[in-house]
């Protein structure tokens, strides 16, 4: 995406994500960043020098302006009318009240593409509500199937409809791309949190207007699919999918119970689902008797889709993740040299880069931007004193 030009305006994750999964690919993404604190995710992370901004903030440049002024509000519109993508995750009605409007900017720039992510999309009833990304998973059915069935609904552990959302806002613009250079035209993308979430819930909707069956809490398995769950070791958890057949016939190999491959209870993928609970509980005193190690050169000797439960120490240490460049090292000004993921998808002839880390200074590149984008030196009269911040330190307008 060399030679597009992205300008991002909001805050926290959706948004930001999808400036930054544009960057990696090679667009240039400029941030429209408050003056003063700049986007919360500065703040964001764990440690002693937050680091998410890190990594959500790279490939991008940031420029100072105050969309709350007149000044800040004409600063944004000329450089949008400079830009290919225009990022925005406000509350719909927010860019129309900063004279920022979707008609407005188009009559400038016809062939720009915006692409505009918020809780509830555009239209509808719910439209104007506050909506943050867990509140999404919620109406979008994800998070009342998570966890265990006598427990509480359980949180993914990261922010997953806000990154859905990002993901599905930079496919649309990649779209949206294609059909401008075939027409000339832009348009607008509009990515809702709820609905992202909803796109990724498999069968869940006809599974109940047409089977009846409503999805609920199961835990770690993965229901009449058997057997395919994590397993205690001696030493941890490991992870064992095998319900195939075939697969499950190697598995019975590699347990030394080969007999179980042709027992009617186990012997078609009907009956491992109708006996899943006690089939798990064979596995289990099989995976339970020796370590992760023994347990995975049994099951790779074998060919069974099995793995380690990672995190990050592990992945750092992993030389299947080192090959790939999954996880890269970038020059940071403020962490020094930092590990972390890298560009993805994985293109042959243009793949994707960390060219430049995130922004240390909020405001920091203005002048270059203005002087490359506008011709132009920085306008002092775009960056007013930062809005006055609600008790929650959140801005009033913001989703």
């Amino acid at each position: 995406m060399a030679g597009i030009r992205v300008v991002e305006l909001g805050q926290l994750i959706a948004g930001p994500f999808c400036g930054q999964l544009l960057g990696d690919m090679g667009a240039e993404v400029i941030k429209l960043e408050q003056p003063g604190a700049g986007d919360p995710m500065r703040q964001w992370g764990q440690g002693s020098t937050p680091t998410w901004w890190r990594v959500i903030g790279r490939n991008k440049y940031s420029v100072a302006a105050d969309l709350r002024s007149d000044a800040g509000q004409a600063l944004a519109r000329e450089l949008i009318a400079q830009a290919d993508i225009l990022v925005e995750n406000f509350r719909p009605g927010t860019l129309e009240r900063w004279n920022l409007g979707p008609d407005r900017l188009r009559a400038e720039n016809p062939g720009l593409i915006i692409v505009r992510v918020s809780g509830y999309g555009q239209t509808g009833p719910y439209a104007t509500r506050a909506g943050f990304g867990g509140i999404a998973e919620a109406m979008g059915g994800w998070r009342k199937i998570v966890g265990f069935p006598d427990r509480a609904a359980a949180r993914m552990g990261i922010s997953i409809g806000d990154t859905l959302a990002a993901t599905y806002g930079c496919l649309g613009a990649v779209a949206a791309l294609h059909h401008r250079d075939r027409t000339g035209e832009g348009q607008i993308v509009d990515a809702a949190l709820y609905e992202s979430v909803l796109q990724v819930m498999e069968g869940l909707i006809p599974e109940w207007a047409v089977a009846g069956h409503k999805r609920e809490r199961t835990g770690s398995k993965l229901p009449r699919i058997a057997p395919s769950n994590v397993y205690r070791c001696k030493d941890g958890e490991y992870l064992i999918g095998a319900n195939q057949n075939s697969v499950f016939a190697r598995l019975c190999t590699a347990m030394g119970r080969r007999e179980l491959a042709d027992d009617p209870r186990y012997a078609t993928h009907t009956a491992r689902g109708e006996n899943q609970d006690e089939l798990d509980a064979i596995v289990e005193a099989w995976t339970s008797q020796h370590s992760i190690a023994e347990v995975e050169a049994a099951v790779l000797e074998h060919s069974v889709p099995a793995g380690r439960m990672f995190d990050a120490e592990d992945m750092l240490a992993d030389p299947h993740f080192a090959a790939r460049e999954a996880i890269i090292m970038v020059d940071d000004p403020v962490l020094g040299p930092t590990p972390m993921q890298g560009a993805f998808p994985k293109l042959s002839a243009t793949p994707g880069s960390v060219r430049r880390p995130a922004p240390r200074e909020v405001g920091q590149d203005t002048a270059e931007i203005l002087d490359r984008w506008l011709g132009r030196q920085d306008d002092p009269a775009a960056h007013a004193p930062a809005a006055p911040r609600h008790a929650s330190g959140e801005l009033p307008v913001q989703d």
